[in-house]
């Protein structure tokens, strides 16, 4: 599809969203509660105000200067997060009331209409609401303290059977930071900080790293070029570099000293033994024109086969190519594990895995990670941000 028409169709479907939760909202906090008209007119206005947020905000979060960006940011992108705890939170509430409507209805039918009762419906409607506000704000304050929270460790054995020299070999991983309009220097200098204190023989960024331009993002990425490792740190492409221009990234990052893998692979060695490190693009690369594709054909094709291969894909989805070419373990990132409940389900629709280990079949196994910091709105419910050291035994 091209770039223009992929624009004006997020775009309509962003609208449409948009438009869509907002009246939903309006019909559940506002008209369903208000029976006084002024009150529908005010609550009917501060949503629109807020649809009207999310429209300008996030674009304008990316264009404002970096200080009024992170404040319309935050804000504009909190909301977001509110709505996608809410929304769901209330279909659901919505759905355990369709059983008592049914049965007021056969009601009806066997003994005729009850006599209406105004009163009534709005004391329903503000204590349905008020248990939806309630358990929605409670999820969101959650969200928001586990996306400020710094990344947790977390330590994998993956069992690959690799030659004693290869044995105890670890790989930092690092995926989907996101630096953009609510994620900085600050952040990733303790990030590169903590990523250092880990021994790393390796450090592999899958993908996601940034949301704008280098003009924009440059001295807050900057902290990447201190990153300490024995045999290599290497990046690839996620569909987030394509958005905000993957050649002056790939750039960027090479003059930061990090390998970018396009579609290519590497030999480090350890303890006299041989260990490839391959890298693909992002999965929907070409489409963006340029040198760009996910070839992996091209990363793996020709490879010795007698030493193990890890390979760097931003998406899961590559591990059935992956598996077609006995690789032995995949690294990715991309679904965010989530990242909001209950959008895990969701992403399992597109995705072969979500988060975790995986033993995809007796060569290949996958560890897809679930992110080192968060896209759109800073929350994560559920599924906390992490940095992950794997170790092959």
């Amino acid at each position: 599809m091209p770039p223009v028409l992929r624009f004006v169709l997020v775009l309509t479907i962003g609208l449409t969203l948009v438009v869509g939760t907002h009246l939903y909202l309006y019909r559940r906090f506002v008209r369903d509660v208000f029976a006084d008209r002024r009150q529908r007119r005010v609550g009917g206005a501060v949503l629109a105000l807020l649809a009207l947020l999310l429209v300008l905000g996030l674009p304008g979060s990316r264009v404002l200067p970096r200080a009024a960006g992170e404040v319309v940011g935050f804000l504009a992108f909190g909301w977001m997060g509110v709505i996608a705890v809410t929304v769901p939170l209330l279909f659901l509430v919505d759905l355990l009331r369709v059983p008592y409507v049914r049965w007021r209805q056969r009601r009806d039918d066997a003994e005729g209409p009850a006599p209406a009762d105004p009163g009534r419906r709005v004391a329903i409607s503000r204590g349905v609401a008020a248990v939806t506000a309630l358990g929605a704000g409670t999820t969101s304050a959650a969200g928001f303290k586990s996306a400020f929270a710094a990344p947790e460790l977390r330590e994998i054995e993956v069992p690959l059977g690799v030659p004693a020299g290869l044995r105890g070999l670890r790989i930092v991983q690092i995926t989907d930071v996101h630096v953009g309009p609510t994620i900085g220097r600050a952040f990733m200098d303790d990030l590169v900080d903590r990523i250092n204190a880990l021994d790393a023989d390796v450090v592999a960024i899958t993908g996601d790293l940034v949301d704008g331009t280098v003009r924009r993002l440059g001295p807050h990425t900057e902290p990447l070029g201190r990153i300490t490792s024995r045999l290599g740190t290497f990046f690839v492409t996620g569909n987030h570099e394509y958005y905000s221009g993957a050649d002056p990234w790939i750039a960027e990052l090479t003059r930061l000293g990090i390998k970018v893998l396009r579609n290519e692979r590497v030999t480090v060695e350890r303890g006299g033994a041989k260990l490839d490190i391959a890298g693909v693009d992002d999965w929907r690369a070409e489409g963006f024109g340029g040198d760009h594709g996910h070839f992996p054909d091209k990363a793996l094709g020709g490879r010795p086969t007698d030493r193990p291969v890890v390979l760097l894909a931003h998406q899961p989805k590559s591990v059935f190519d992956a598996a077609r070419h006995g690789v032995d373990l995949v690294l990715s990132g991309h679904t965010h594990g989530g990242q909001i409940w209950p959008f895990a389900a969701i992403v399992k629709l597109v995705q072969p895995y979500v988060k975790g280990l995986y033993r995809h079949d007796e060569k290949t196994w996958i560890y897809v990670h679930p992110g080192t910091g968060y896209w759109g709105p800073p929350m994560r419910v559920g599924v906390p941000a992490e940095i992950a050291v794997l170790t092959l035994t």
